[in-house]
């Protein structure tokens, strides 16, 4: 059953609320396209919630490094569950409308996210350039209490960010086209629709975000040149393996996070094909936080050794026993 669309042509018209693009009007495909992505979600869920309770259990893993690993692996979480179930149960239903706070809801969780987890990255840059550069005054510096207040201020950081940038674009009524070219909430289509007035000030609001972003991304540049320079010049080949492993998961993901904004900012907000929508939605969307975890188990060998411990404790809880048993004997 097809939902009735507003003409596009109600330049005149206060929108009520949005319709999503959706995917294909064969049914078929609709439900093939909400069970391969729900697949999808379910992974990454499992992944990420993995990654946070192996940190969380495991003593071995209660470290600066892997408390920041375990609040981006929330985000993670966090980001692909504002767009993904929302964008299943459409395909599941046929029915690709939203209200204007819901559009604003999703907008507002996936800003705060996203901005929160780019603020992880810059921090776990730092604690990388302190635990390489400068050892001895690592557990002066990272201190627990540190790490908490740090973390914290990231959190309220994209806060802060998301909330400004949501309250400037739904402050005042949309006007216009309701149909939205992509399967989510996005930011570019909500301008699309937004007066003049909003436009002025999101532009403001976004050149000072690129300034700061500059600054961070400056930030982050120079920390890793001095934690590779540091480490080539390490005397032990067996410490500089040991270094650019713990270093070089946070690069793969800072990569894909910079991927993903290039193509949230160069992307097309026209009226493109769905499947070129639907590889560009999912660059930003579902690449990051269903590769993150991926990563982490790849290249940290002790998140391995503990997903490991709590899987066998898990399945094989009576088998563990024994053998706690037996060594204690």
């Amino acid at each position: 059953m097809k939902n009735y669309r507003i003409p596009e042509d109600t330049s005149n018209c206060t929108i009520m609320g949005f319709f999503l693009m959706e995917f294909s009007s064969i049914r078929e495909l609709q439900v093939l396209h909400a069970i391969l992505f729900l697949l999808i979600y379910i992974a990454a869920l499992r992944a990420n919630l993995l990654t946070i309770a192996a940190i969380v259990i495991d003593p071995h893993l209660h470290s600066p490094m892997y408390f920041f690993l375990s609040n981006l692996s929330l985000f993670d979480l966090g980001c692909i569950s504002v767009t993904l179930p929302k964008f299943i149960v459409n395909s599941l239903t046929g029915n690709w409308s939203i209200s204007v706070h819901g559009y604003a809801a999703q907008i507002f969780f996936f800003i705060f996210f996203a901005g929160t987890e780019f603020a992880l990255l810059v921090v776990i840059s730092y604690d990388r350039f302190v635990a390489i550069c400068h050892p001895l005054h690592y557990e002066v510096t990272m201190t627990p209490r540190h790490c908490l207040w740090v973390a914290i201020g990231s959190w309220v950081s994209g806060l802060l960010y998301s909330a400004l940038h949501t309250g400037n674009m739904f402050r005042l009524p949309f006007s216009g086209s309701n149909v939205i070219h992509q399967f989510f909430c996005d930011i570019p289509h909500v301008l699309n629709v937004s007066t003049s007035e909003v436009h002025d000030t999101e532009y403001i609001l976004l050149a000072t975000s690129a300034t700061l972003a500059s600054f961070c991304f400056g930030f982050l540049i120079i920390s890793y040149t001095y934690i590779f320079s540091t480490v080539f010049r390490m005397p032990s080949v067996e410490g500089r393996y040991k270094a650019l492993s713990t270093c070089s998961p946070q690069l793969i993901i800072l990569f894909l996070f910079l991927l993903a904004g290039m193509v949230t900012v160069l992307g097309p907000i026209s009226d493109t094909s769905p499947v070129q929508n639907l590889l560009i939605s999912m660059t930003y969307t579902i690449l990051p936080p269903f590769m993150n975890p991926i990563i982490y188990s790849l290249r940290k060998v002790k998140i391995k050794v503990a997903l490991g411990r709590i899987i066998k404790m898990t399945f094989f809880p009576k088998k563990e026993m024994s053998i706690f048993e037996k060594i204690k004997n």
